[in-house]
């Protein structure tokens, strides 16, 4: 199919109000800024704990043509214009293997209108687009790096095979570039899927995650704690005195990602940005980002589309590279990026996810 290159037919770039999570952490005292109940229910804390933001002064300049750098606090994201085939692998930090984290939201290939993409390849096209791309990001981690995928389900297979090396000597299938072990399979879960009577209504998307062999993985479960079920339904009391290092009434996530703040990012949506096709939600790149990398490491993104994976990796003090095909897209995001996220970070650590309310004694 076509490129749509029209620009007559293109949606100008509708700009967000003006960054809430910015304004409220300079503004609004931490023990001010309260704690989301989760539904109703109950909440380990009653106050967000401070998030390190960084609030320094943001520049955004055009290094050249083909690259904006967004500076804030001695780190920057920068934004390479083109396809990412090409452009990863002129990267230093790419060829030397510098980058803690890749999180990848590759187009599905389902004929979305993308102002430059063509969104329907042949299907063994894209699977050959989709090993190439992966493999620069596998080249690009440091040993011990995380690589997060969000994939549907029509190609979350292939994926999972390719990286777990089960196609290697396969005719046809390039080798991986290094050894990867999966870590997680988890699920991000909205409640608003496209309605169908012809089957179930999808409503997830896989978030697959491996880590480059050769080095232990970052992983700091403190960063991204929630309210445990038994807390926040029964009061349970066994939840107080817990032996798994992790404070009382508080757990690690479950691998379903869902509750407040992390539904589609619609038309209504407050973080929506009105140029991009698709965007993700802030709170889902920062648990990625809290867990899987530290303050100062080097965050990356192929597609970086509305910039959603800059704009939290920025704000959380690390450095980011990202790659974006469209040159609107990109300036979009970049001057998102600039903006800083809408959602004030860290709101949501400690916070329950609990399906069911808070039960009484004589309710149970």
């Amino acid at each position: 199919m076509p490129t749509a290159t029209d620009k007559s037919s293109v949606k100008k770039p509708r700009a967000p109000k003006p960054a809430k999570a910015v304004v409220e952490a300079k503004g609004t005292p931490a023990a001010a800024q309260k704690m989301p109940s989760g539904s109703g229910k109950k909440s380990a804390t009653s106050e967000a704990r401070p998030a390190e933001v960084n609030t320094g002064e943001t520049t955004l300049v055009k290094a050249d043509k083909n690259t904006i750098v967004v500076a804030r606090g001695g780190y920057t994201a920068k934004a390479h214009i083109g396809d990412c085939r090409e452009i990863l692998p002129s990267l230093e930090a790419v060829r030397t293997s510098q980058v803690s984290l890749v999180f990848a939201d590759p187009p599905f290939n389902w004929n979305r209108a993308y102002d430059r993409w063509d969104d329907k390849m042949p299907e063994r096209e894209y699977i050959d687009f989709t090993y190439a791309w992966i493999n620069h990001c596998v080249q690009a981690l440091r040993p011990g790096g995380s690589l997060w995928i969000n994939i549907p389900d029509d190609w979350a297979a292939e994926i999972t095979a390719f990286l777990k090396g089960r196609f290697d000597g396969t005719p046809g299938v390039p080798k991986l570039n290094a050894r990867m072990h999966m870590e997680n399979w988890c699920i991000w879960h909205y409640r608003f899927g496209q309605n169908t009577t012809k089957r179930f209504i999808n409503s997830k998307v896989h978030a697959l995650h491996f880590v480059k062999e050769g080095a232990a993985p970052t992983w700091n479960p403190d960063e991204v704690l929630e309210q445990s079920d038994r807390a926040a339904i029964y009061d349970d009391p066994r939840t107080q005195s817990k032996k798994d290092g992790m404070p009382p009434g508080l757990r690690v996530p479950m691998d379903v990602w869902y509750g407040q703040f992390w539904g589609r990012v619609q038309g209504n949506n407050k973080e929506r940005r009105g140029y991009h096709d698709n965007q993700l939600p802030e709170v889902y790149l920062e648990r990625v980002i809290r867990a899987c990398s530290n303050e100062g490491d080097l965050v990356m993104d192929p597609f970086l589309g509305s910039g959603t994976t800059g704009v939290v990796a920025l704000a959380l003090r690390r450095n980011f590279i990202g790659t974006e095909f469209s040159p609107e897209n990109a300036k979009s995001a970049c001057e998102r990026i600039k903006m800083g996220p809408y959602r004030v970070l860290g709101q949501l650590k400690g916070a329950s996810t609990a399906i069911f309310e808070h039960r009484r004694k004589s309710e149970r």
